[in-house]
């Protein structure tokens, strides 16, 4: 029942920017982390940047000082702003949330993932 949609993918020259939404709907719990992870082919996935519940952050050293997560607990939704993005950028971003219950423990779910392209 719990969904996480993204949005805002797409192709940008080098040095642009975008900005990506994940909407996340069907849990009657707050989540305790949301994030974006990216996987680029090849690759393994990665973690890119992550936003807890209270409104801690944390960054991939990679992005850091270019993006920037938040989120907004009323609306379950979750942003990443990346400004000044390299080709080394591309990849397939997911959205990951976790909901971390004492009682039943840890359970991730992810999006469907959104496009980023980087590139003149």
């Amino acid at each position: 029942q719990v969904q996480l949609v993204e949005s805002g993918g797409g192709l940008v020259q080098p040095g642009g920017s975008l900005r990506l939404s994940c909407a996340a709907s069907g849990s009657i719990f707050r989540f305790n982390v949301m994030g974006w992870f990216r996987q680029a082919p090849g690759k393994e996935r990665e973690l890119v940047a992550a936003i807890t519940s209270g409104g801690t952050t944390n960054y991939a050293d990679s992005v850091k000082g270019r993006f920037t997560i938040s989120g907004d607990n009323a609306k379950n939704t979750v942003y990443l702003q990346m400004n000044s993005l390299k080709p080394e950028d591309t990849a397939v971003y997911y959205c990951n949330a976790v909901l971390d219950r004492t009682d039943r423990g840890r359970r991730d779910y992810w999006g469907q993932g959104t496009q980023v392209t980087v590139s003149s």
